[in-house]
């Protein structure tokens, strides 16, 4: 069962080439999820040359491990926060470009005929037990003046206490699609490479991307990565989050097909059903933490399968993974140039909604490379600057970073490398440095430095997921230092204890 979604066993890896050598192109892409692939299917099929740059596999990042719902409606703090923030006009221009987005994604898979189980299904959020009833109202008022059909009814396969519906939003298998629309890109102008990381980006009249195998040189270059790579002003205006889904097969009744939002004390569970391999499940995501901030993180997942079985007649749990999300201050994503740069595209900021922002970024980026005026594009700006809708969190996510970067630093661990248990991790100190010290199930140590590289911060270690997460801007690595996620370019540095 592992940290594998359930996705990750319906399709087989792909095989793109390494890059070795240099290679030029108009555009380079970074990142190979849905939001870089529908960018440079976009591009290619404009006639303009493209490269894209996977450090891993195509979409096995957070495209692979997204829960595949496809909704014009908000997660987060939802669309009410943007019409108070903001306006009711900013609120229907944000709903519009998602639903945009989402019919853009049933255009590709019709017109490139991509098996990947697309269907047209209702959204509802609703309470069962009367929590965040103010929440609720909130969300159906906003819903209502996004001009969005708004339902009585929620058809949970229980009674609710409190709750509407949104019909005509969409669900997919997120790797099926992703994988098979790199495959439909026009290859005369599209090259991709996989296990090609990026090291170093450079800004210029042709723009450097550095990699470990090779240069490209471009005109332009999208950072298709989840969150910049590199250190940008954005980072201070985000917060990483990690959440948690479960999949589990049941003995009784589904649910009918449907993305279902159950809210509870201080969030929501997010519910759908999927034909799996295994079987039809029905799987929940929920239970989010600041990447980085919650030692006894395997505690999550069994939250979210005490909620499934309450709810349902669990047979057996089949899956369980866990994702990473981008929250911006103002909860709208950056979309666009980059502070700063001239010819650097970001997409970031996408909360839950990577899926659709993704679609709706490579939209807005291709049309503006293109030379396209793009309605949107004012709208999800990623050089704004928005201070009274910013400020409260901004103030909060740069207080808790700074917050851990002192108490980490300030800390003693006073255990030694005896003290590290199998499948444990500890940072302690040798010989005068922070370590990360990790021994896997083969007695066997694994020491790297716990000094992020990204901005100096240190690691903490993920239980659940045996990884060594940063808890200040959400870079991942794994036991060995490799980067896993996050803004870090380079890996944590290998500790040789035999000198």
């Amino acid at each position: 069962m592992g940290n594998l979604s359930v996705w990750r066993h319906e399709v087989d890896p792909t095989s793109y080439p390494q890059l070795t050598g240099d290679v030029q192109a108009d555009v380079a892409v970074i990142g190979g999820g849905i939001t870089g692939i529908t960018a440079a299917y976009l591009l290619a099929k404009a006639g303009k040359s493209v490269v894209v740059l996977e450090a891993r596999k195509i979409a096995e990042g957070s495209t692979g491990y997204s829960t595949g719902n496809l909704y014009a409606t908000i997660g987060g703090d939802g669309m009410h926060s943007i019409a108070s923030k903001f306006s009711e006009e900013k609120l229907r221009e944000v709903v519009e470009s998602r639903a945009a987005a989402v019919n853009l994604i049933e255009e590709l898979v019709q017109t490139n005929q991509i098996d990947c189980d697309f269907k047209r299904v209702p959204w509802s959020l609703f309470n069962v037990e009367g929590q965040n009833e103010s929440y609720i109202e909130d969300e159906r008022e906003a819903a209502e003046k996004a001009g969005l059909t708004v339902l009585s009814n929620v058809p949970y396969h229980i009674s609710v206490n409190d709750g509407f519906t949104v019909p005509n939003q969409a669900q997919f298998n997120p790797l099926k699609y992703t994988v098979s629309l790199a495959s439909k890109i026009d290859q005369a102008n599209c090259r991709i490479y996989e296990n090609t990381r990026v090291t170093e980006v450079e800004e210029g009249p042709v723009c450097r991307v550095q990699t470990t195998g090779g240069t490209v040189s471009a005109t332009h270059v999208i950072m298709a990565t989840h969150t910049p790579k590199g250190l940008y002003a954005v980072h201070a205006n985000m917060g990483p989050y990690r959440e948690y889904a479960v999949g589990a097969i049941l003995n009784g009744k589904y649910p009918e097909a449907g993305i279902y939002w159950e809210m509870q004390t201080s969030e929501h569970y997010s519910l759908r059903t999927y034909d799996s391999p295994e079987g039809r499940i029905v799987m929940v995501l929920g239970e989010m933490h600041k990447v980085g901030q919650k030692e006894e993180n395997l505690e999550c997942f069994e939250r979210l399968e005490a909620f499934l079985r309450k709810r349902f007649d669990v047979a057996s749990i089949v899956y369980k993974w866990s994702a990473q999300q981008y929250k911006p201050s103002d909860v709208i994503p950056y979309i666009g140039i980059s502070t700063g740069d001239s010819k650097t595209y970001i997409a970031t900021g996408f909360s839950a909604d990577g899926l659709t922002y993704g679609t709706l970024a490579a939209m807005i980026i291709s049309d503006h490379i293109l030379g396209i005026p793009n309605k949107w594009s004012k709208t999800y700006e990623a050089s704004r600057i928005t201070p009274l809708a910013s400020a409260p969190k901004f103030i909060k996510e740069n207080a808790n970073v700074a917050f851990e970067l002192v108490k980490d630093y300030l800390t003693t661990n006073e255990e030694s490398l005896q003290d590290v248990k199998t499948y444990e991790g500890k940072v302690m100190e040798i010989e005068g440095s922070k370590c990360a010290v990790h021994r896997d199930g083969n007695n066997q140590l694994h020491v790297v430095s716990a000094v992020c590289p990204h901005m100096g911060c240190l690691v903490h270690w993920n239980t659940a997921e045996q990884s060594w997460d940063c808890p200040c801007h959400g870079s991942r690595f794994d036991k060995n230092g490799e980067v896993l996620e996050g803004p870090a370019i380079n890996p944590l540095h290998r500790v040789d204890l035999s000198k």
